[in-house]
């Protein structure tokens, strides 16, 4: 190998955006001056050699317009590329020889007086055909034409012959073998002394390449446009699905309904930095019967309609059996065999609380899940997690469950992973803790939401988060 091909060269790198510029300059400069060509190239027909620059300008200029639309695509980028299936090989087209989306251009001449055809050899490759074989008349042409492309030919010619007017179309062929190419066809009469068609003349160029790679890119951006449309669709049900699982009260609630009001709660839900993002996240506070109240948060990993779906029935399932009386520990266990059972298996984590108002005990389970923090007289901690694996990530998983005796005046803070991803701190949920005192002077559970909004809100995170505050008022 020589020396200045050896494998150590740099690639070549894509042309940027000026080079691009220039070449685009230089085709239509160069089409300014092929047309002036044209123009100057007697029409009258009764020159050989005048008919044939006359129609190789026309097939340069056809060609020069390709050029220039390719050089645009060069110049604006591929559009993106959905991803999709391979396509199979069965469905592959072979590529011309060569490969070239310009391919060689062949010549004819049909004299309609004695009926003689003249092909170039060219125009035999193209069409497939054997040169020791005759060329076809104008009769047999459509011989070789797609069935539904015939009447375009004989349209073309007919016109042609009959009212002079030039052709300048496209049918597609039948190769040897059963091979379909597109060809373009470009053509004139030749006028005879006295004005009548005496013969026509016509080059055609195989452009299957050409016309493959343009239904591509069309193509291309057709699915693309689909997917835009549908992926838009999507986001828009999972966030209209998100928002009617979520409980109907905004900001603040007070609970229970009747009687004292035992509990101020707050709760907060935070998009993901990127907006299309509609993950799994959710929060809770539901009374129960007896005056109790059940606090929960969770998360169902992944994104769009089905994970807002599989939190809608995980979160129905956390209510109805609250409202049955199940204590938090058997309700993550059963809340594990339901996500394992699903038909699309996920994982999911969860905190569940049952706050007792007469005792003001809090019993709570988790599901791999950040335990609670609990801030009392300007400090923080967390609470000591009972076990529990992650939801859908072991069946039969056994989950136990706490018990602590909480305050008047303390507050407790349950959130999901998200809100504290992303930081650089070696423990960030200590960031949450580092807000204690100022939740101690605080006069509303909804003042602490405000602030751990003013705080985590700004977080470039991957997904979205949640946040629920219960300060215990009695």
């Amino acid at each position: 190998m020589p020396s200045h091909l050896s494998a150590d060269r740099p690639a070549a790198q894509p042309p940027g955006r000026g080079s691009v510029d220039a070449l685009i300059s230089q085709a239509r400069r160069l089409k300014g001056e092929m047309d002036a060509v044209r123009r100057d190239t007697p029409s009258d027909g009764s020159d050989p050699q005048e008919r044939w620059q006359r129609a190789l300008c026309d097939l340069a200029l056809t060609q020069l317009d390709d050029l220039d639309a390719h050089l645009a695509q060069l110049r604006e980028g591929p559009p993106p590329v959905p991803t999709a299936p391979a396509t199979p090989a069965a469905e592959s087209v072979p590529p011309a020889p060569g490969g070239s989306l310009l391919s060689r251009v062949g010549s004819a001449e049909w004299n309609l007086l004695t009926d003689e055809a003249s092909w170039s050899g060219e125009l035999y490759q193209i069409l497939g055909r054997d040169p020791a074989a005759p060329p076809l008349t104008l009769d047999e042409l459509p011989s070789l034409v797609l069935d539904e492309d015939r009447p375009r030919l004989t349209a073309m010619v007919t016109d042609c012959l009959v009212d002079a007017k030039p052709i300048d179309g496209e049918f597609r062929v039948v190769r040897p073998g059963g091979e379909v190419r597109t060809v373009h066809m470009m053509g004139e009469p030749v006028l005879g002394t006295d004005g009548s068609t005496a013969a026509m003349w016509a080059v055609l160029r195989d452009v299957s390449e050409l016309r493959r790679s343009q239904r591509a890119v069309s193509e291309t951006r057709d699915s693309l446009q689909r997917q835009r449309h549908r992926a838009h669709t999507e986001h828009r049900l999972a966030v209209e699905l998100h928002e009617a699982v979520l409980p109907p009260w905004r900001g603040a609630l007070r609970l229970p309904h009747q009687g004292p009001r035992t509990l101020d709660l707050a709760a907060h839900h935070l998009p993901s930095a990127i907006g299309s993002q509609i993950g799994g996240d959710w929060y809770d506070a539901l009374e129960l019967p007896g005056g109790e109240t059940l606090l929960s948060v969770g998360d169902l990993t992944g994104q769009g309609v089905a994970v807002a779906s599989g939190m809608a029935t995980l979160l129905g399932a956390v209510r109805g059996m609250a409202m049955a009386g199940t204590e938090p520990g058997q309700l993550m266990s059963w809340l594990n065999q339901l996500l394992d059972a699903t038909v699309q298996p996920a994982l999911g984590s969860a905190v569940c609380c049952r706050y007792r108002p007469d005792t003001r005990a809090l019993v709570w389970a988790q599901a791999g899940h950040p335990a609670p923090l609990l801030f009392r007289n300007g400090t923080g901690c967390r609470l000591r997690s009972p076990n529990g694996v992650l939801l859908g990530a072991t069946a039969g998983a056994a989950y136990d469950q706490a018990e602590v005796t909480l305050e008047t005046g303390d507050l407790l803070l349950l959130h999901t992973d998200a809100l504290v991803s992303g930081h650089s701190d070696t423990d960030p949920v200590n960031r949450l803790l580092d807000l204690a005192p100022r939740f101690d002077a605080a006069h509303t559970a909804q003042d602490c939401v405000r602030m751990v909004v003013e705080e985590f809100g700004a977080t470039e995170r991957e997904h979205d988060a949640c946040v629920l505050i219960a300060r215990v008022t009695s």
